[in-house]
């Protein structure tokens, strides 16, 4: 009796070796797999970084941000030792790829193939038609086209966990939250002031705050459905202004304070 309870271990100690094996080789091939898969983002990306050249303020801003998000996702894929860790760095570099669309949309180039959704990019929204309000008396505008007073791009998605509509801005008036991992006391009244009413931006302020956006909404009796792969390949128009070839990718967050 002794001997084939013996037997039974063994064999037992046996089969969850061969299971953890396998696991072990299971998760090392999806993280082989997720950083191929991102390395070829991340290289399209680079690729495009060093490409181009700016030809006007908007340009300038765009490519900073895209060669920021490029660095950025370098440097998650040098420390990325899951698949998870992977996927990420590949959205960083899909962020950076909107950014280098935007950045042809401003010098009246053919933006570029489409890039797939960002996270959180199907409940954020849209700005679908220019403003300016008057928020802790500075001016902000936004607008669906890049123009000299709205230099500032974002592809759509979630910020520090808040939804951050896609668009053409006169300041990155969500920048003190990505540096920061927190939204300010007055963010809710910025939000209502620039899209109260905007028919892109179909939430209110209660969903900004909770991170839903449009997911809070019955889609089919608001009649506010998005699309999420929003493009910023629109016709931006004759505008002056002009840069040099050289950008800065850093940011300031002073002057941003009381939301």
């Amino acid at each position: 009796m002794l001997w084939w309870l013996i037997v039974i271990v063994v064999v037992c100690v046996a089969a969850l070796l061969y299971l953890r094996a396998e696991q072990n080789k299971r998760t090392a091939r999806e993280l082989e797999e997720a950083q191929a898969d991102a390395r070829v983002t991340i290289e399209r990306l680079g690729g495009q970084v060093y490409q181009l050249s700016p030809r006007n303020e908007a340009a300038r801003q765009a490519l900073a941000d895209a060669s920021e998000r490029y660095n950025a996702a370098g440097g998650q894929m040098d420390r990325a030792n899951s698949p998870v860790q992977a996927r990420l760095a590949k959205q960083t570099a899909l962020e950076g790829l909107y950014y280098i669309r935007a950045a042809r949309t401003a010098m009246n180039m053919d933006p570029g193939p489409p890039v797939p959704a960002l996270d959180g990019q199907d409940i954020a929204g849209q700005v679908d038609r220019p403003r300016v309000v008057e928020h802790n008396g500075r001016r902000i505008a936004a607008s669906p086209t890049p123009s000299q007073g709205t230099p500032n791009y974002y592809p759509g998605g979630r910020v520090a966990g808040r939804p951050v509509p896609a668009g053409w801005y006169s300041e990155p008036w969500w920048k003190p939250a990505l540096i920061a991992g927190a939204w300010g006391a007055g963010s809710a009244l910025l939000f209502t002031t620039l899209f109260a009413g905007m028919s892109g931006v179909g939430y209110d302020a209660q969903a900004f705050e909770d991170g839903t956006g449009e997911a809070a909404l019955d889609q089919g009796d608001q009649g506010f459905g998005q699309d999420p792969g929003y493009d910023p390949g629109q016709d931006s128009g004759d505008w002056g202004g002009s840069s040099d070839g050289g950008f800065d990718s850093g940011f300031d967050g002073g002057g941003f304070d009381g939301f």
